[in-house]
């Protein structure tokens, strides 16, 4: 039931005093509105303006993180351990991402990446990890896997994702992955072996060498010890896999529930094999980082007011945009916290660089974090 005082409802009421830290995961409602009180008591000062003071993590207004350690996976991979501050909550589930803020060169950049720790064990230890392979066009990922040195504090979105097992786990399970698309799916074996699970698992990962393939002793472990079914297909050497190999090395793939992940041709050609009647057995994760790279996607974007258009690749913010075209531009935090930024989407589609959501036409978007996904036309 509804409670109205004076034509808001409670719920309004309530919304409006959390709206501070709307973005931010808490525990209990207790714990979001102990943070909202924090935040309003403190105007105009920022809360961190006072808890930064005592430990750089701590905000009432954002998640963050310090770096840990950076260990090379590969030659141009490696591994980020971070420890997340206040209010991050460890209840994630294998499979799930998280957005990721870095400052270089003065300017905050966000991207997702899948997770592949283990939450039973981060949650004692207090750290999670992600593993970042970097990309020629890959602004943030080339920074993060050669530039990022332990000590600096990111921001952090909450995990989410919806490519994740189920539980209990199916009695079969097909993997399918190339490059690093295995990362979401280490996180998924590991934590099986850290539970003593089991269940009948085949993994076939395409990489182009063994000098590129991701947790190649940790895999050849799983193996022996009987927890997957390993082929790792090397591409230069052996070729892609088809459809026909991909049946060939699993000839019962039709019995078997299948999570897929990789380069969007890979996913293409394992979609075409499920398509006939098979679709639903099928779990496929498209990286966001494919689609918010330098140079992909991104278009053209109209600042209805004044007609102005900057031509933008898919990297930089709406916000970016628009101040490049003399726009004048609401901001506040540049960071996705504030609200601050917040326009009318008229026409077209823009996606969050955190978390890779799409919003369409007729929705209120944030320009400091979102990005052209194709032309669009903002109310500004």
């Amino acid at each position: 039931m509804k409670i109205r005082a004076g034509g808001i409802s409670i719920r309004d009421i309530r919304e409006r005093f959390e709206e501070p830290v709307s973005g931010i995961a808490a525990r209990t409602r207790g714990g979001q509105w102990i943070r909202a009180a924090v935040a309003r008591v403190t105007t105009p000062l920022l809360p961190d303006d006072y808890l930064h003071l005592a430990n750089p993590l701590w905000s009432a207004r954002e998640l963050r993180g310090k770096i840990v350690s950076v260990t090379a996976e590969t030659e141009d991979s490696a591994t980020i351990r971070i420890r997340p501050g206040w209010g991050f909550s460890f209840d994630y589930v294998p499979g799930q991402y998280i957005g990721i803020g870095v400052l270089v060169d003065g300017r905050w950049t966000w991207r997702s990446y899948s997770l592949t720790s283990v939450p039973d064990t981060t949650r004692d230890e207090g750290t999670i990890a992600i593993t970042v392979k970097a990309m020629p066009e890959g602004f943030l990922s080339s920074h993060l896997v050669n530039g990022l040195t332990p000590g600096t504090v990111v921001r952090l979105a909450a995990p989410q994702g919806e490519f994740v097992l189920p539980q209990p786990l199916p009695d079969k399970i097909l993997f399918v992955t190339a490059g690093s698309g295995i990362t979401p799916i280490i996180s998924m074996l590991r934590t099986m072996a850290h539970r003593h699970q089991r269940t009948d698992i085949r993994l076939i990962h395409s990489t182009p060498t063994p000098a590129d393939l991701l947790f190649g002793d940790e895999l050849a472990r799983l193996h022996a010890d009987g927890v997957i079914d390993l082929h790792i297909q090397y591409t230069r050497a052996d070729g892609k896999v088809t459809p026909d190999s991909l049946t060939a090395l699993c000839p019962d793939w039709a019995q078997r529930q299948t999570w897929a992940c990789g380069p969007g041709a890979f996913l293409d050609m394992v979609s075409g094999v499920f398509a006939d009647g098979h679709a639903d057995l099928l779990h496929i994760e498209r990286f966001a980082l494919e689609r918010g790279v330098v140079g992909a996607v991104g278009g053209t974007v109209t600042f209805g007011r004044s007609g102005r258009t900057q031509n933008v690749d898919g990297a930089t913010t709406l916000l970016e945009a628009g101040e490049s075209a003399g726009v004048l531009m609401p901001f506040g935090c540049r960071m996705g916290i504030c609200q601050s930024c917040v326009v009318m989407l008229d026409r077209g589609c823009v996606r969050d660089l955190r978390s890779g959501v799409e919003h369409v036409e007729g929705e209120r978007i944030q320009t400091c974090v979102s990005a052209a996904a194709g032309d669009c036309t903002l109310d500004v």
